[in-house]
């Protein structure tokens, strides 16, 4: 009978734990990453999905948008799924509607965020007017 005893909790201890494990961090993919080498940001809460575009509000509520210091349009994120504790696929178009990617993010060991261009038109933003093509794999960080 004890060890009936110890098996069951032993068993309870196990699945909870696993539930523990399988909980994403709701900070993950919430709040402003950026990429200091090309002046890029995103701004994204994949979860609540309430993001606002700066003067540009009347597109309403989104998962997400990418800025540049240097070009004052914006690549609006229009879906996000997670799809791992540590990775999310996205929609993203231009804010003319115009161009549009699919890409994934994933978030490394080390802390930094992995941008990933799967299919469609290249992130680009204007730098001294002329169009920069932004690498199909860019490395971010989590703002301070």
């Amino acid at each position: 009978m004890k060890k009936a005893k110890i098996y069951i909790l032993l068993l309870v201890g196990l699945l909870s734990s696993a539930n523990l494990l399988a909980q994403t961090d709701s900070l993950t993919f919430r709040g402003t990453i950026v990429n200091d080498e090309y002046q890029v940001w995103f701004d994204i809460d994949f979860y609540n999905q309430t993001v606002l575009v700066p003067n540009q509000e009347i597109l309403g509520e989104l998962p997400g948008y990418m800025g540049a210091k240097r070009d004052p349009r914006k690549w609006l994120i229009t879906s996000a799924e997670i799809t791992t504790p540590t990775t999310a696929r996205l929609e993203i178009i231009n804010d003319y509607g115009s161009e549009d990617l699919v890409a994934t993010l994933t978030l490394q060991a080390d802390g930094t965020y992995v941008l990933r261009q799967v299919d469609g038109s290249p992130l680009r933003i204007v730098v001294n007017r002329k169009w920069l093509k932004l690498p199909k794999n860019l490395v971010l960080k989590r703002k301070k």
